[in-house]
């Protein structure tokens, strides 16, 4: 696992600076800490920072062909790099190192841009070829791995694995987009390919891009997309048997490591089962970690040292008090674009832990997409049955007059809470969806802009996004369609970008099974019903672990990294909340917020009159970005 930057002059052959190579280099020191180099020649500059996993003595970076022809910096693990090795050595190619980094510059050399096509694990990469006068950036299926670039007015191509490493270069306009506002305060994040800043990009999970110098600036393509056929006749138990067996590959392919590994154990379904197959496959106890809080609520500890138990794992535990609030300006230095998912915080501390024990920790990660684990997917299923109950020419209008007419009861009984289940049944899926993904959900997005970003924005609303994704889903089936929305948005904007600032903030590496491209391939072929039954969630998962994991990990209601945001908010984090959203500081600068809005939010939030805890935290994180940007300017 690397931090990888570099520069492409797309016109010329300008020789770059160092100095400024340097800068973009070491501002992702952290992802490498070990090692770390330059390569500079003519129109190109390559910077590298290792964390050293596998192939210690031989495998540093920038690496090159035997006549240095073909250069790459690369950040990732290519699980199958040994069999393609032996391939490629049969094509001719001779290797120099035992690298998996090597491997795919051979892979270029003897496929072009379909080397990818060949890849199998979790990628960010470069490849030059001097010869041609290219520069390819690449990036795995599922966007475990990061990969941000923009293209100068003066014609230089900058790129790097974090956007930080784009702002230490000193030429990247800090111009923010009103696009990112709107999905941000949105979603949590700002969604590929945008980022925050106008002219910078982010490169979208199984996507390429091929710069060639002396020519316009090229679109990337999609070399990679899930398909949920749905068409498996397959049985349950054989479902089952088969799930298992592709697990326990995926898991096998990544205990590959000269260094010391483990997994995290939250105590859920998913780490849980990671933690059972590597107890399987390996002959050493299995080094686990989790986190707990000192308040029940949040605590799901004994959970996960019931598993530790069971598997005799070398289990680390730290308790993280409830009051754990101190990292808000650290997480905007982590991750360099507003983001707003609270779940940061806890994410960080495991990793915190994990790293002084293991380099490398396994996470499970991605399960709850691909075999349809999360809660809100039943709830969306009842609403889409509810939906499917009425032509739209009909229901549309009906149900959307009877939810703006009738008044909104949250203090009610839930059963004279009509309001919100007849604006949901004017909905259409996809609208459906999106609301209930929303984090500052409409109309109080728009009360909470002004009247200056409404004009910016020129009527641009955040589920575009999901509307473009959900017309190239290819199913009408209504959980394929959400969970196909939810790989291309949630998974890579919210919990890839999560886990991957947060380890890498400590120098830990993060290998996720349940992302391995064969295994969601063959999951996207399983009907729903396989993967949502009778209100469970992962059925056919949860069935294929009994014989592994105990019921009451297996059938416990899911709980999360959750943490008190509405007590931190009226207490210990009052006033950061009154300097921050009150004062005439940053955010009040920018215009772009309706302040009597936010004073009337963080009145009543404060008298207990109402739990305004998510569009406050928004507002705070958002904060804290322009802070770190005029600390970094």
């Amino acid at each position: 696992m690397c931090g990888i930057t570099g520069l492409f002059d797309t016109r010329a052959q300008r020789m770059p600076e160092r100095e400024r190579l340097h800068r973009m280099n070491e501002s992702q020191h952290h992802r490498g800490p070990d090692e770390g180099d330059l390569h500079l020649e003519p129109g190109l500059g390559l910077g590298h920072r290792r964390l050293s996993v596998i192939d210690i003595a031989t495998g540093q970076q920038p690496i090159f062909n035997e006549d240095r022809s073909v250069g790459l910096v690369f950040n990732g693990e290519i699980y199958n790099y040994q069999e393609l090795m032996v391939e490629l050595q049969a094509a001719g190619y001779r290797f120099r190192t035992k690298s998996d980094s090597e491997t795919i510059i051979h892979a270029w050399q003897h496929w072009g841009q379909d080397c990818v096509h060949h890849l199998r694990g979790m990628f960010a990469f470069a490849v030059h070829d001097r010869r041609r006068g290219t520069l390819f950036l690449a990036r795995d299926r599922m966007g475990v791995k990061p990969m941000h670039y923009a293209l100068l007015d003066d014609g230089w191509l900058l790129f790097g694995s974090e956007l930080k490493s784009l702002m230490a270069h000193g030429g990247l306009p800090r111009t923010i987009d009103p696009l990112a506002i709107e999905e941000y305060f949105a979603l949590g994040y700002v969604a590929e390919p945008r980022c925050v800043f106008k002219q910078a990009r982010k490169l979208e999970p199984g996507h390429c891009v091929l710069f060639e110098r002396g020519k316009a600036a090229p679109t990337p393509r999609q070399y990679w997309d899930v398909c949920f056929t749905l068409d498996n006749q397959i049985g349950v138990d054989d479902a089952c048997a088969e799930l298992r067996d592709r697990v326990q590959e995926a898991v096998r392919i990544r205990l590959k490591s000269e260094v010391p590994l483990g997994a995290f154990l939250s105590g859920g379904v998913d780490s849980s089962a990671v933690v059972a197959m590597m107890a399987g496959l390996m002959d050493d106890p299995v080094n686990t970690c989790s986190i707990g809080f000192d308040d029940p609520q949040f605590n799901e500890s004994a959970f996960a040292q019931t598993v530790a138990d069971r598997y005799q794992t070398n289990h680390r535990l730290e308790i993280v008090g409830s009051d754990d609030f101190d990292l808000i300006d650290t997480l905007a230095h982590l991750y360099d674009e507003p983001y707003a998912d609270s779940s940061a915080i806890p994410t960080y501390r495991v990793c915190q832990l994990a790293r002084k024990h293991v380099t490398v920790a396994l996470s499970g990660d991605g399960g709850d997409e691909s075999l349809g684990g999360y809660r809100r997917y039943k709830l969306h299923m009842m609403e889409e049955r509810m939906r499917r109950g009425l032509p739209a020419a009909l229901r549309r209008p009906l149900f959307g007059a009877l939810g703006r007419l009738y008044p909104k009861a949250d203090w009610a009984p839930r059963m004279f809470r009509a309001k919100t289940t007849f604006q949901a049944m004017a909905r259409s899926s996809v609208e459906g969806y999106f609301n209930t993904m929303g984090l500052v959900r409409e109309p109080a997005r728009q009360n909470l802009f002004s009247a200056e970003l409404h004009r910016e924005l020129q009527g641009y609303n955040a589920i575009d996004l999901f509307e473009r994704h959900a017309a190239k889903a290819g199913t009408d089936d209504p959980l394929a369609l959400i969970q196909y929305i939810d790989y291309k948005t949630y998974l890579v904007g919210d919990i890839n970008t999560k886990v991957d600032r947060a380890s890498m903030a400590h120098s830990l590496e993060v290998r996720e099974p349940l992302m391995d491209h064969k295994l969601v391939e063959w999951l996207a072929t399983l009907p729903s019903h396989l993967k949502l039954r009778d209100g469970e969630g992962k059925m056919v998962f949860k069935k294929s672990m009994e014989p592994m994991l105990p019921h009451d990990v297996l059938y416990r209601p899911k709980m999360g990294f959750a943490v008190p945001l509405a007590r931190w908010l009226r207490g210990p984090l009052k006033q950061r909340v009154r300097s921050a959203l009150l004062d005439k500081g940053e955010l009040a600068e920018t215009g772009w917020f309706d302040q009597k809005e936010i004073n009337r939010l963080v009145d009543q939030h404060e008298r207990g009159m109402h739990d305004h805890s998510t569009p406050l935290w928004t507002l705070l994180m958002f904060d804290a970005f322009l802070r770190n940007v005029s600390r970094a300017a």
